[in-house]
């Protein structure tokens, strides 16, 4: 009888060990989606100058929420993102777009007016990898 209660009990811990288990690995993609990137909100709004490192042209994009920043590489709607990291100065962003690739950006406040950006990932087949500088340089 006492290899058998061993056994139940063994049975048991291992069963809550598992859902607890369960349990913690819902709960951590959860924690991290929130409903954050509040820092995003906190930029100003209008006109803003994309300076790419490397040499590329500058872009002109209008920024009303600050998300227009995240996808700088895949402009159309309809990817599914992953909040990473949501701080007071920093926020990272990983998104899918079916059927055109995906992509990681990082975004770092130094003003309300001014952010430095590192995104990389694929658009139709191709990697990228960018380094910008985004400035607000008027209203749009």
């Amino acid at each position: 009888m006492t290899n058998r209660t061993d056994s139940t009990i063994r049975t048991r811990a291992l069963a809550a060990l598992i859902a607890a288990g369960a349990v913690l690995g819902l709960a951590v993609p959860v924690l991290a989606q929130g409903n954050g990137l509040a820092m995003l909100g906190t930029l100003s709004k209008g006109e803003w100058t994309i300076r790419q490192r490397g040499g590329a042209p500058d872009r002109k994009i209008c920024v009303k929420s600050g998300a227009e920043l995240i996808q700088l590489m895949h402009r159309e709607s309809g990817c599914s993102q992953f909040v990473v990291e949501d701080g007071a100065a920093r926020v990272t962003v990983q998104y899918t777009c079916p059927g055109n690739g995906y992509g990681r950006t990082s975004i770092r406040r130094e003003t309300p007016a001014l952010v430095q950006l590192e995104s990389q990932g694929i658009e139709g087949r191709m990697p990228f990898q960018m380094t910008a500088e985004g400035r607000r340089t008027g209203p749009c």
